[in-house]
């Protein structure tokens, strides 16, 4: 199967000497839903902001779609959308200029832009407040308009941190089974979540991470095999005695 995102050896250590990420290696694979986790501070937003570019890491390569983000960071960020995990967004403009700002950037054409941004908003039911300023938005709202901007591109890769923190459980169910579309058309999900529930339910495989090191990374069926219980116990029993 196709590797849509590689990790080789990647280190990230910021000033003070703090290593955030330790020598991971990780591959996710066109098609699949891959569930990030580990405890607060275990290193996954660190590795997210270093896929997408946001940071840069201390040691190792990272290829998504191909392409080294070091060396080929446009290519690379043209195959894939991203959802931080707090909606930091430009407050002073609409929800419909954000969209079609993010369009833009993605090349997305007109017509089709127009029929996304109605779908997507109605189905996150922002719709009626995209005349609206983005600092009248909730945090709630706001996650929804970055989640609406991310799929307008339809990319290769979602890379997603946290995306159903603050989403109403109508809209949390409606972006898992777009995650789950998305997979089926042979697109790829990556992303973080707390919530163990969800990750054992949609993901094909699973990694986490602990103090920055990859303690585990396989099928939860494989996972499985060493541990009666469910994808919450495994965590706990790894992120605890590991």
């Amino acid at each position: 199967m196709i590797k849509i995102i590689q990790i080789k050896g990647v280190t990230k250590i910021f000033a003070g000497g703090k290593k955030a990420v330790d020598n991971l290696n990780m591959e996710i694979k066109k098609g699949e839903i891959f569930g990030f986790l580990g405890p607060n501070g275990a290193g996954k937003t660190t590795t997210l902001r270093m896929i997408t570019g946001i940071l840069a890491p201390t040691g190792g390569e990272i290829y998504v779609n191909g392409y080294k983000v070091s060396e080929n960071p446009l290519e690379a960020k043209k195959s894939f959308t991203y959802v931080p995990d707090h909606p930091d967004i430009f407050n002073a403009i609409t929800g419909i200029d954000y969209l079609n700002f993010i369009a833009d950037i993605y090349e997305v054409p007109l017509r089709e832009r127009k029929e996304k941004i109605e779908q997507y908003t109605k189905d996150f039911e922002i719709y009626d407040a995209l005349t609206k300023t983005i600092n009248s938005y909730s945090h709630g709202m706001k996650q929804k308009l970055l989640i609406s901007a991310a799929l307008l591109p339809e990319p290769a890769v979602f890379i997603l941190d946290e995306p159903l923190s603050g989403l109403d459980p109508k809209s949390a169910r409606t972006l898992k089974r777009i995650m789950v579309e998305h997979s089926q058309k042979g697109g790829t999900v990556l992303f973080s979540s707390h919530i163990l529930e969800v990750v054992e339910n949609l993901c094909d495989r699973v990694g986490i991470i602990k103090n920055g090191v990859l303690i585990a990374c396989d099928s939860l069926e494989n996972l499985k095999k060493h541990s009666a219980g469910s994808l919450e116990d495994i965590f706990m029993e790894l992120t605890e005695n590991e």
